[in-house]
């Protein structure tokens, strides 16, 4: 003979409790989890941001590059085109950087009073880290390279970090490790909310202007 069970409304109710619960826990463990990732960088991004929202406000003098020009006398022979010339450079001083924004301008007619001119070829070059930035210059037909270099302070080091100028693979990766943490932290965050706090409306008010204010502010 088979006895059937049928579960009691109580009983459905308390085994719902008891899903919610268990979920509420794992998310609060993600959400603490993926806090305790991106804390550091969290400091580090909120930190510069500040600044550098504020900068012109608050007249911060924070920032600052120290220059420096040298001029270096090409191999014989001389480098072809100008990525030649920035792989020369980049062993000549030692540069880890890749070349970055390589440009050829060609040679071209210009007006000088009442006569014209031929502006010779010109070829630029730059490698960027986060703390210096080196500018390569060069006119077709000088027997020497302009080289421009810019050792950045503390503050703009960070605040290169901060805007990713300069930066390898690596670090381009691990920001993004951040912002997919923001926006794990947003989501854990709303539902965590909405899960354990019976104010669902004040909530859904606070997101929803909360919203219309970025929009509205970013257009204006």
């Amino acid at each position: 003979m088979t006895t059937t069970i049928t579960a009691t409304p109580t009983d459905v109710a308390a085994r719902d409790r008891r899903r919610r619960g268990d979920l509420l826990r794992a998310l609060r463990k993600i959400h603490g989890w993926i806090g305790l990732w991106g804390a550091v960088l969290g400091l580090l991004f909120g930190s510069t941001g500040i600044l550098l929202n504020h900068r012109a406000v608050l007249k911060i003098p924070a920032a600052r590059t120290q220059e420096s020009t040298v001029q270096l006398p090409l191999p014989d022979p001389a480098p072809t085109d100008a990525k030649a010339m920035a792989a020369w450079l980049r062993g000549e001083l030692k540069l880890e950087p890749r070349p970055g924004r390589v440009r050829e301008e060609a040679a071209r007619p210009v007006a000088w009073g009442d006569q014209s001119l031929t502006q010779p070829a010109h070829w630029t070059a730059s490698f960027a880290t986060p703390g210096a930035n080196v500018q390569m210059d060069y006119w077709l037909g000088n027997a020497y390279v302009t080289v421009r270099r810019g050792d950045n302070n503390l503050f703009a080091t960070l605040s290169n970090l901060h805007k990713g100028v300069g930066v390898g693979l690596g670090w381009v990766l691990l920001v993004d490790t951040l912002a997919g943490s923001i926006i794990l932290l947003s989501l854990t965050g709303v539902v965590l909310w909405v899960g354990l706090n019976r104010r669902r409306q004040v909530g859904g008010l606070i997101v929803a202007s909360s919203l219309l204010a970025t929009v509205v502010l970013a257009l204006v």
